[in-house]
Parts: C-alpha cells; structure tokens; sequence
C-alpha cells in the first residue's frame, strides 16, 4: 500500500513562497494518480492539482499559474511548489494517491483511497 507524509508547511506572508513535499512508500504503479488537495475551516476539501505517472499534470483552474505540481521518482517525492500565495491559500494540505487509469486523475476526481497527514499553510496578509 501506499504511504504518503507531508512536510513544507509554515506561516508566510501574503505574495511569498512555500514548496510542498510529499514522500511517497509502498507499491508504485503507472496507474498511480497523486495530487495535492486542501481544506479550510468550515469548507469542504478541495482540489488543488494532480499527476500521473507519465507527468501530465492538471490544476484548479483558479490556481493556474501560481502553483505547479510536480515528482521525482527516483526519491519518490510528489511537490507543490506555491507561488504568490494569498490569505484564502490557508488551509491544510494533503498528499493523496489512488491507483486509477489517467483519464481520472483531475482535481474534481472523487474516491482517493491514500492520504497523508497534512501539512498546515497559513498566509497573512
């Protein structure tokens, strides 16, 4: 099974940075979908970006442009990188994995059965 674990997190202020790491462990496949996913208080969890095996990537069209998905395989590390962050980027976020053909590997995908810890971002303005 997969194992995934978080770590990145921290207090930045508004317009700054934070790269998100996630260490994958357990069994790998080319049908493995991973992604970031986050939830505030009080809001439901929600999809932030994923990846496939090949390197296809894909984003909630609001955080286009700031925040990039990414992997190494050779560490077995999924990343995202945060740029420009803003207040309504508080949340906590989660690594996630499922293995599932490609095709159903966006952000709106439901039934990701590996999940992380968390790790908290908090961006003051």
């Amino acid at each position: 099974q997969v194992r995934l674990v978080e770590s990145g997190g921290g207090s930045v202020q508004a317009g700054g940075s934070l790269r998100l790491s996630c260490a994958v462990s357990g069994y790998t496949d080319s049908s493995l979908c991973m992604g970031w996913f986050r939830q505030a208080p009080g809001k439901e969890r929600e999809g932030v970006a994923t990846i496939v095996s090949d390197g296809t990537a894909r984003y909630a069209d609001s955080l286009k442009g700031r925040f990039t998905i990414s992997k190494d395989s050779a560490s077995y590390t999924l990343y995202l990188q945060m740029n420009s962050l803003k207040p309504e980027d508080t949340a906590m976020y989660y690594c996630t994995a499922e293995y599932r053909p490609p095709g159903w590997c966006t952000v709106d995908s439901t039934g990701f059965l590996y999940w992380g810890q968390g790790t908290q971002v908090t961006v003051s303005s």
